[in-house]
């Protein structure tokens, strides 16, 4: 495994060195703000790296006092390989892969880049319904295919007067709201962790029966975090209350969706179409029954991946590290942040 060091080759000042590991997937913003930083040293590891690897690193050389990681898992196996790290920092807003609570019985903090990518997320999320509703990978084969004659049996349909439902409500769920009011589609909200005041001043429906949300809506769009409390939440007896011409949408987290009883509701024409970016496992299996149907579009995790959200992404996620490590931590974008009490 090759290794990047970042490092200032003269130092004139006696200040002591902190080591941080960082995802070498982090953008030139972030990088930036570590080589500004004379009393840091920064170690980059492969995105995909093993984790006998990372535990490896975790214990070379000097003593790492803070991570800041993409998709690596980090559990009680990492902090007992760094146990003097500092903070663990992710490069997006979800930690599914982290033990929260062995870092906070540790006293570490978990800081993600809160709204850094919310507003990327909601829009590949508003391109996933637009492409479902206007037929896009349908007309385009038509086209291609020399069939423009037949484009009346693929009418498109109108977003104005739609029923949406968004699971979720925080960042990413209230800009995806705001979207799909500009459409004049009819919106409604099921997230028991928020208030309906909040629903309220969106002027959005709060629902508190997802199932009765689910079986009266055209689009189904995924936004809540990844826990116990949420996997496979859509399953066999959820998607069954689906309308046939419902569509569903997940840019969340794979798992929160059950593949296989998507998959025979979508077979079956019980739902009428679904746009994923997660998927469980990643990358997903190239013989996977999902990608095989032609009433699914699919992208690799990139939601929140774009060209400007990579470097928000990155600037924010140095900032967590050096804000901990400075000792003015920024507690908004800390998940558990009773360590700093």
């Amino acid at each position: 495994m090759s290794l990047e060091t970042v490092a200032h080759s003269i130092r004139p000042d006696p200040t002591p060195r902190k080591l941080i590991l960082v995802a070498h997937v982090l953008g030139d913003a972030g990088w930036s703000l570590i080589r500004a930083r004379r009393d840091i040293d920064a170690v980059s590891f492969p995105n995909l790296i093993a984790p006998q690897e990372f535990n490896a690193l975790l214990r070379s050389g000097d003593q790492v006092a803070g991570a800041i990681l993409g998709p690596t898992a980090f559990g009680e196996p990492e902090i007992m390989s760094a146990p003097g790290i500092k903070v663990v920092s992710r490069i997006g807003v979800g930690f599914d892969a982290i033990d929260v609570p062995v870092l906070s019985r540790k006293g570490v903090p978990l800081m993600v880049t809160t709204t850094a990518n919310a507003a990327s997320v909601a829009e590949h999320t508003l391109f996933f319904i637009l492409s479902l509703a206007k037929r896009a990978t349908q007309l385009h084969a038509l086209v291609r295919a020399g069939r423009w004659g037949d484009r009346m049996n693929a009418l498109p349909d109108d977003l104005a007067g739609k029923t949406v439902l968004i699971v979720g409500f925080g960042r990413i769920g209230s800009r995806v709201a705001r979207l799909c009011q500009a459409f004049a589609m009819r919106v409604l909200v099921y997230d028991p962790y928020v208030r309906s005041q909040a629903s309220d001043a969106l002027n959005v429906q709060h629902v508190d029966a997802l199932a009765e949300a689910v079986a009266i809506s055209d689009f189904v769009t995924i936004h809540c975090p990844k826990s116990v409390e949420t996997l496979g939440l859509f399953g066999h007896e959820l998607l069954a209350k689906m309308k046939p011409t419902a569509c569903l949408i997940n840019t969340a987290r794979g798992g929160i969706v059950d593949d296989a009883a998507l998959f025979k509701r979508l077979v079956s024409g019980h739902i009428h179409a679904a746009a994923i970016d997660v998927f469980d496992p990643e990358p997903p299996l190239r013989d996977s029954p999902l990608l095989s149907l032609p009433n699914v579009i699919v992208s690799p995790h990139v939601a929140g991946v774009t060209k400007q959200s990579v470097e928000r992404m990155a600037e924010v996620a140095v900032k967590n590290v050096l804000s901990v490590l400075d000792g003015r931590p920024l507690r908004e974008n800390t998940i558990n942040p009773e360590v700093f009490d």
